[in-house]
């Protein structure tokens, strides 16, 4: 494949400008003219118009925006290869334009120019050849669950920049390439220990002095903040190896049987991954308000499983160090599915083609090719319902994106449970829980209005999930692919019947359109991923 300049360039490179054109052009779908209807079909192709420049491409999977072969963008006349630094370009104009418009005022000299975006989507590309070159160097984990946390090569597919990373010696600690690494254990005194909940798996890590209790610590997070290591804080040397999950900063200690969730004081995509204080307080307020829930919702969804967070641990020793190394403790996938069923990550099941060329992951084979509707039938059901009936008979938010959600295959490859996890996304809705008691911080950051719920739970289920499941199911097939949607709007419509029909429900099986999180509007912004809005797009549903 020729780069910009006419030259050629490797394997690596040619695959990461690839995904990353096709995951920036999906945001300009998406965002830039879908909602001013600048896009449309004219079958083989789409076309759509970003800045005064047309663009096509050929596309299967319905919103998930599966692409195939090279798009292209007419100049003069005839279509050229479209290039991800071309992209770059028109998206720069496009929005650069849009806020010139909108600027009024003293202060907004700036309007219209953002310096960090080219670099940001050009930092990704570069990490996604980097991981890529890594990942053929490594030596791929025995562990299905573990192979399929570490498969997601090319990160979110609506993202302008899904790869970039913050900080030095990313690398080493990277998912994508198989690393693994030992913990750091410190020893924290007894009198500047903060910690809450059950933490017994981390007292069985290490041997810590008479007086101090034993604090695992990521070695990356360890360069970052470079703690005083004195009196109140002491350095006990390595501990057990740890294995880095799809988010980065939470890792699998199999000798302790555990997930540990670290703060990395590194922006990834979106956010600074840190563990807030109160986001620490709450993992353990949630697990505790949410044991006796999930037993109930195991009850009428037998198929359901989480994962609690029962504790955390870190140092009293001011609000950064006490963030900055605090650690959150999570059970096991493997200790909350049942034997015979191997939890799989959501995201590595939809996966597109460019990463099953690479790895052919077992887990994208047998069953869903012999009978896709029934296997589609019994992912629903395990996936999607359990989180309708917790939010609308329990008031439960729950994020079931594909990054959170692990789907336990039976020895057929048939989805047989549903594991959710990761309880900084879960919210309760405002109004349906008593929170008083808690700190105000807390209270604040463990609830969301009704509203704003609703649209989380549909974009993250409907839009970032099922949606890009489907594509992976039905490839090029759009009869299939209707099938699908055909399949689910049945089981959701028995799912309103046994709810009652709520109307938010009642409007999703109507045809509402459905909310698609903004990711490159917040980029765009350099806003805090918490003030990412949404675009309307089509409900498959309809």
């Amino acid at each position: 494949m020729p780069s910009s300049d006419g030259l050629a360039i490797d394997a690596p490179s040619a695959l990461a400008e690839e995904a990353t054109l096709a995951a920036l052009l999906r945001c300009c779908v998406r965002e830039l003219a879908g909602p001013r209807g600048l896009v449309w079909p004219a079958p083989p192709y789409l076309l759509l118009r970003v800045a005064g420049t047309l663009l096509r491409a050929r596309t299967h999977g319905g919103a998930a925006l599966r692409f195939d072969g090279l798009p292209e963008r007419l100049d003069g006349g005839a279509w050229q290869p479209l290039m991800t630094d071309d992209l770059v370009r028109l998206v720069e104009a496009d929005l650069g334009e849009r806020d010139r418009r909108s600027a009024s005022g003293p202060g907004r000299l700036d309007a219209g120019r953002n310096g960090e975006f080219a670099r940001q989507v050009a930092a990704s590309r570069d990490a996604v050849a980097a991981i890529l070159r890594g990942r053929a160097e490594g030596v791929p984990p025995a562990d299905p669950w573990l192979a399929s946390e570490q498969a997601l090569v090319y990160g979110h597919p609506f993202h302008p920049s899904p790869k970039a990373r913050g900080g030095a010696d990313w690398l080493r600690y990277a998912p994508e390439t198989h690393a693994e690494f030992p913990v750091r254990l410190l020893g924290v005194r007894d009198d500047v220990l903060a910690a809450e909940g059950d933490v017994s798996a981390l007292d069985a890590m290490g041997v810590a002095p008479a007086g101090y209790r034993v604090l695992p610590a990521h070695p990356w997070q360890l360069e970052l903040l470079r703690p005083a290591i004195g009196a109140e804080l002491v350095d006990l040397g390595p501990g057990p190896v740890v294995m880095p999950t799809s988010s980065v900063r939470t890792v699998y200690a199999p000798e302790a049987e555990v997930c540990l969730k670290f703060s990395l004081d590194v922006r990834i995509t979106n956010c600074v991954r840190k563990n807030a204080w109160y986001e620490l307080a709450g993992a353990v307020e949630l697990t505790s308000r949410l044991t006796p829930i999930f037993g109930e919702i195991s009850a009428r969804h037998p198929a359901t499983r989480w994962l609690p967070e029962p504790g955390y641990r870190s140092a009293a020793l001011g609000t950064r160090l006490h963030e900055g190394l605090g650690v959150i403790v999570r059970q096991s996938p493997w200790a909350a599915c049942s034997p015979g069923v191997t939890p799989i990550l959501a995201a590595a099941l939809a996966l597109d083609t460019p990463v099953r060329a690479l790895d052919t992951p077992v887990w994208a084979l047998g069953a869903p090719a012999r009978d896709p509707l029934a296997w589609w039938s019994a992912y629903v059901t395990v996936v999607a319902l359990p989180v309708l009936e917790l939010y609308f008979a329990h008031g439960v938010v729950l994020e079931p994106h594909l990054q959170n959600v692990l789907v336990g295959l039976d020895a057929s490859g048939l989805p047989a449970q549903a594991v959710f996890r990761d309880l900084e996304g879960t919210k309760l809705v405002a109004g349906r829980h008593d929170l008083d008691g808690l700190h105000p911080d807390v209270a604040r950051a463990l609830a969301y209005d009704a509203e704003r719920g609703w649209a989380r739970v549909v974009y993250c289920l409907l839009v970032n999930h099922l949606t890009e499941i489907a594509a992976t199911l039905a490839g090029p097939d759009d009869d299939l692919l209707r099938g699908l949607w055909r399949t689910a709007h049945a089981l959701l419509m028995e799912q309103a019947d046994h709810l009652g029909w709520p109307l938010p429900l009642s409007d999703l099986l109507a045809g509402a359109p459905l909310p698609a999180k903004a990711n490159l509007g917040v980029r765009w912004a350099r806003a805090a991923d918490r003030a990412a809005g949404y675009v309307p797009i089509a409900n498959p549903l309809a």
